[in-house]
């Protein structure tokens, strides 16, 4: 089979890679129909998660059941599936208290070997592991782009706004708009936020923002706090959600924050930075960070795709051929595209 591989920072090609087999009773094999790149690629393309050169990258899927253990009763051969960006045991403490992207033997697609060893769903094969839990049926008529944004970011964008309780009548500030913050926009509107805020400094982001039904604020030309307090009575906002991932933004997050208000941090953040702790302690403020609990989310999200309640289809702004992996990977680096979806 075709896989997707990284050969070296800022370097992806085309191998040819054997066909994976079930070597366990809990495992399946999809044939890979649809994979996306993700902001978190970059992360593995940019060189800032080690991962070891020829391994096969992607962790976003669609496509159909090639071959599944005695143990997997979720789905069958033949089967449309999509995936969750990350496997769970079930069984651990953590997965017990359903905090599956927190369990003690998770293991992450295309993340190399630090993060699991699982080789990547941007190929024309995928070995799955824990199937039960990482594998849902695709619903009849949905597409595959649509199913492809349930099993990583339309459920981080969900989850962005559900782990920290937010509420139908909040309001809601959502900084960054690339697709995961679009994606806790609809999310947050969906579930009955009353306003939000969309802040970026990207026009074409901002106008899409104001399309699902938020209030587009640009981060550079307006004053972000100042918008949110005129319109909140000087209060601040319910819940804000830092998409970006950095020191900056996130004290950004706080300073728009209401007092005992709620700050989500699903933006992937590494490294040591400066954040104002003084100021969220005085206001009161819970910090809610981490990775999604997508598996834990993904049957929602599903159901809201399919009743269209979310639509992520107008975040998907190229369909490229397998084979244009590293012209693709190329055009994402330069943020010429939103989400690209790739097919064999």
């Amino acid at each position: 089979m075709r896989a997707v591989t990284l050969q070296a920072p800022g370097e992806v090609g085309i191998e040819e890679k054997p066909d994976p087999e079930i070597g366990a009773a809990d495992e399946a094999v999809v044939r890979v129909e649809a994979s996306g790149i993700c902001g978190s690629d970059l992360h593995i393309f940019h060189g800032r998660v080690p991962v070891e050169p020829g391994f096969t990258i992607g962790h976003e899927f669609v496509g159909t059941v090639l071959a599944a253990g005695d143990d997997v009763e979720r789905v069958s051969v033949g089967d449309r599936v999509l995936g969750c960006f990350h496997t769970a045991c079930a069984t651990c403490a953590a997965c017990v208290r359903s905090d599956y992207h927190r369990c003690e033997r998770g293991r992450i697609f295309g993340h190399g070997s630090r993060l699991g060893d699982l080789q990547g769903a941007q190929a024309e094969q995928l070995l799955v592991p824990r199937a039960n839990l990482t594998l849902r049926q695709v619903p009849e008529g949905m597409s595959d782009e649509a199913a492809l944004f349930a099993g990583d970011v339309m459920g981080t964008g969900y989850h962005a706004v559900a782990h920290v309780g937010m509420r139908a009548g909040d309001t809601v500030a959502v900084l960054g708009l690339g697709p995961v913050g679009l994606c806790a926009v609809q999310a947050a509107l969906a579930g009955g936020a009353v306003r939000v805020f969309a802040i970026d400094s990207v026009e074409q982001r901002l106008e899409m923002a104001r399309q699902f039904g938020a209030t587009p604020v640009h981060l550079t030309e307006e004053e972000p706090k100042r918008v949110v307090r005129a319109a909140t009575e000087s209060r601040g906002v319910d819940v804000v959600v830092d998409a970006v991932g950095d020191p900056a933004p996130l004290a950004m997050a706080i300073s728009l924050a209401r007092d005992a208000g709620t700050v989500s941090g699903i933006g992937a953040y590494a490294g040591v930075g400066e954040t104002p702790l003084g100021l969220a302690w005085l206001k009161g403020l819970t910090l809610r960070l981490g990775l999604a609990n997508v598996i834990a989310h993904v049957d929602r999200v599903l159901a809201l795709i399919d009743a269209g309640k979310l639509d992520p289809a107008p975040l998907v702004t190229h369909h490229m051929k397998l084979d244009e992996a590293a012209e693709a990977y190329a055009i994402y680096d330069r943020r010429e595209a939103l989400k690209i979806v790739l097919t064999p």
